[in-house]
């Protein structure tokens, strides 16, 4: 049988993909890149926000579209929000809650009987990995959270904190290794959380195992919670195979719209993070996020907010506009924000963003750097690539010669930042 694979939102749900593939790859079936292929569609839907709900919806009418005669399955955190709304629609012919998906393919081929062939009748050394070629893949190695952010829906949907073996782990990673992969994310809904489940385990021994029992060149880590690092945490990064950057999500720059938040971190606390990072590595890039219009934002709680964001010279910062959510405490919060008062701060610290990134990029100028090269394309009759810095700044080359440079890790000279938005130029 043919699979098709989909996702909306986190890199979780992407990592949740590549479990799939491999589940489904065993039992002797395809993996697809088209729906209107597939004899099985696979959603893996998102609910972070209400557009991305929205989002989820019109994805699952589409591929219903697509491929009408295919057996349409639903999981995530919309499917599970959701769930009764989800398996009434048109078309879905199952729905599969977030605490039952990491058995996604065997409920899938035990629902709709799917032939299952032994796993040695699968094609020797095939890839699993459907989405994002060999460059880079995302390791799931928790699910769930403790915390309760008063604006998040996510860990009503995905759950308590439950974390992977740091064995299985180190199996899968090396796996991919062999299969020419160069680079990892460890990805969760509460990364720095790894291991509280666990018996002598933590994000900090993980990593540690990770570099002492695997041989991937590359290491990233999806967003992790600033409070959840240890003192000696930056420390690791002394091993050049952990990469120079983290996603660390502040939410606000003002500390009483954190406190209505929940979060368990301060702004001073944050930027001395922060400072301690830079400090100890070289070139070590920030990133973050903001929410704008949390209820009850004053004009002085928003200026907070946007000072902070410009002392703190991210690299790069993503920004969601507040939105109730059904379930969350946020959502019978006094004083909401009107739309467009939150339009136009969103605007501004768009502004502010882009700005705080073009600086950013203009340090990078004239450094030499290792470039991972992920794909091509072409333009104006040139053969152009875009890969990532160790720091995670997007880069673009056009090769002068005819060498293939895909899944490559090169040296190049950062040239000035194209008019391309957030790009260098690798000389």
């Amino acid at each position: 049988m043919k699979v098709h694979l989909k996702a909306l939102g986190c890199r979780l749900n992407e990592a949740e993909l590549e479990q799939w593939s491999q589940g489904f790859r065993a039992a002797g079936h395809a993996i697809v890149t088209a729906a209107p292929d597939a004899d099985v569609v696979v959603l893996n839907t998102c609910a972070v926000t209400q557009e991305a709900s929205a989002k989820s919806r019109r994805l699952l009418n589409r591929l219903y579209r697509e491929n009408p005669a295919a057996k349409l399955v639903v999981s995530g955190c919309y499917a599970t929000l959701q769930a009764t709304e989800v398996a009434n629609t048109l078309g879905v012919d199952l729905v599969v809650p977030n605490t039952e998906k990491d058995q996604l393919p065997y409920k899938v081929m035990e629902t709709f009987a799917l032939p299952v062939m032994p796993e040695i009748a699968t094609e020797p050394g095939e890839n699993s990995l459907f989405v994002r070629g060999r460059h880079r893949a995302f390791i799931k190695i928790q699910d769930g959270c403790r915390y309760r952010c008063t604006f998040c829906i996510v860990t009503v949907a995905r759950g308590e904190e439950r974390s992977r073996t740091e064995a299985s782990i180190i199996e899968e990673i090396n796996q991919l290794t062999e299969q020419g992969v160069q680079e990892i994310v460890l990805t969760g809904v509460h990364v720095g959380g790894y291991g509280s489940d666990l018996a002598d385990s933590s994000l900090h021994s993980l990593v540690q195992r990770i570099l002492a029992e695997t041989d991937i060149p590359r290491i990233r880590f999806a967003s992790v919670e600033p409070w959840d690092l240890p003192e000696d945490f930056f420390a690791l990064f002394s091993n050049s195979r952990l990469m120079p950057h983290m996603h660390l999500p502040i939410q606000s720059g003002a500390d009483s719209v954190l406190r209505r938040m929940a979060r368990r971190c301060k702004t001073t606390e944050f930027s001395q993070l922060v400072s301690q990072a830079r400090s100890s590595i070289p070139g070590f890039n920030v990133t973050t996020d903001i929410i704008v219009g949390f209820p009850g934002e004053t004009e002085e709680e928003w200026r907070e907010t946007v000072n902070f964001v410009e002392q703190m010279g991210f690299g790069h910062v993503h920004i969601f506009t507040y939105s109730p959510r059904a379930g969350t405490k946020a959502a019978g919060l006094a004083n909401p924000v009107i739309e467009a008062l939150k339009k136009q701060r969103s605007q501004e610290l768009h502004q502010l963003a882009e700005c705080s990134q073009q600086a950013w990029l203009q340090q990078q100028v004239g450094k030499t750097v290792p470039v991972l090269w992920e794909r091509s394309r072409e333009q104006d009759g040139q053969l152009i690539y875009t890969g990532y810095t160790p720091n995670y700044c997007k880069v673009i080359t056009s090769p002068h010669d005819a060498r293939d440079l895909e899944n490559q890790i090169t040296t190049v000279r950062l040239s000035l930042a194209s008019q391309e938005e957030g790009v260098l130029l690798g000389v």
